[in-house]
């Protein structure tokens, strides 16, 4: 049964939200890594942050899409002949797989625009589920958030060019504080979830942690490109497999709510890919990280790095000294700020 669109949405406008995240271990995410590697047992950790990408649908000119998003030009368009390659391209991409038109897709974000918190494929989950949403019937359950994760990323991997991971669009899926076991099993489904910790827990882990945006956006295809041209061709393996084994350690730290060992894990991750590409932290977010290893913590970029986001890790008074350190640190720098952390509970809604 065709659903008129413009009618449901003149009564009433389609909502969805999802999270943004934190992270570690990424680029495991990838095929590239985790098949490769599978005989180590590869994760991501990620915590998903209540910084939610709002989107809203409303109704729009028949026959035609609009999107407009914070941060980027609005782009008005024929769905017939918009570009993928533009910013918004995923956005429209989504929109095409529900063939979708005579919409206005409105993206509100809580994170600064491309600050490497998984930014756009939040948004692309938040949006799958608004079209969910809008063209439901009874006749079909309602997508899970695991088919709603893996319809995001299938859209965002046909359309990017490169390699695109799955931990951005889960931990936006479903929220929490969790480990992602990637089990390179093909026909099945890729990832497992391990639960960290408890929501009775987030409250102590937001006391550990530290985020930090450097004020300049982040660029991720040419040092993720490099990541996977440079495994592909035979190096930096052994890093690759130390990687894998600071991230189970991270796993189990936070698990354990050891912060210490968390902290001690971190940093060494961050270090390994220093040494791949020394470019992962920008000016800003090397001094952020000397100083959180003075102070005793770990620091990490989120995301592939080169700009956007550094979090830290550790304990309780170590965080916070190191707050007074990063304050100081970027009070000159336009737009660079410490964000609010609270860890997301909830997942897309």
């Amino acid at each position: 049964m065709k659903v008129d669109v413009q009618k449901i949405l003149e009564r009433s406008p389609v909502e969805a939200s999802a999270p943004c995240r934190i992270d570690a271990g990424g680029t495991l995410d990838l095929p590239t890594f985790h098949l490769a590697l599978r005989h180590l047992s590869p994760a991501t950790v990620n915590v998903a942050l209540d910084m939610r990408t709002r989107v809203v649908l409303k109704p729009f000119t028949p026959g035609r899409l609009k999107v407009s998003s914070s941060g980027f030009e609005t782009v008005t368009a024929s769905p017939e002949r918009v570009s993928f390659r533009q910013p918004l391209g995923l956005i429209f991409a989504v929109a095409a797989y529900f063939n979708a038109r005579g919409i206005h897709i409105h993206i509100d974000s809580a994170s600064p625009p491309r600050s490497a918190l998984g930014g756009s494929s939040v948004a692309a989950v938040a949006l799958v589920a608004a079209f969910s949403k809008l063209f439901h019937s009874d006749k079909a359950p309602f997508p899970s958030r695991g088919r709603m994760a893996l319809l995001a990323h299938a859209i965002e991997a046909g359309v990017a060019g490169v390699p695109c991971g799955l931990q951005d669009q889960l931990a936006a899926a479903y929220g929490g504080v969790n480990a992602w076991h990637w089990k390179a099993e093909p026909g099945k489904s890729p990832f497992s979830r391990t639960g960290l910790l408890r929501k009775r827990d987030f409250k102590t882990l937001e006391q550990h942690l530290l985020l930090c945006y450097c004020g300049r956006p982040h660029e991720s295809k040419d040092i993720n490109g490099k990541w996977v041209q440079r495994f592909l061709e035979g190096r930096d393996r052994p890093l690759w497999e130390a990687i894998v084994s600071n991230t189970r350690r991270l796993e189990e730290a936070i698990a354990g709510k050891d912060f210490q060992a968390a902290a001690r894990a971190l940093l060494a991750e961050t270090e390994l890919r220093l040494k791949m590409t020394p470019e992962v932290l920008d000016s800003a977010g090397k001094k952020l990280f000397k100083a959180a290893g003075d102070e005793g913590c770990g620091a990490r970029f989120t995301g592939a790095g080169g700009g956007g986001c550094v979090w830290a890790v550790g304990e309780k008074e170590r965080i916070e000294a190191l707050r007074t350190r990063w304050e100081t640190i970027v009070q000159d720098t336009r737009e660079a700020r410490l964000l609010p952390v609270a860890v997301d509970s909830k997942g897309v809604l």
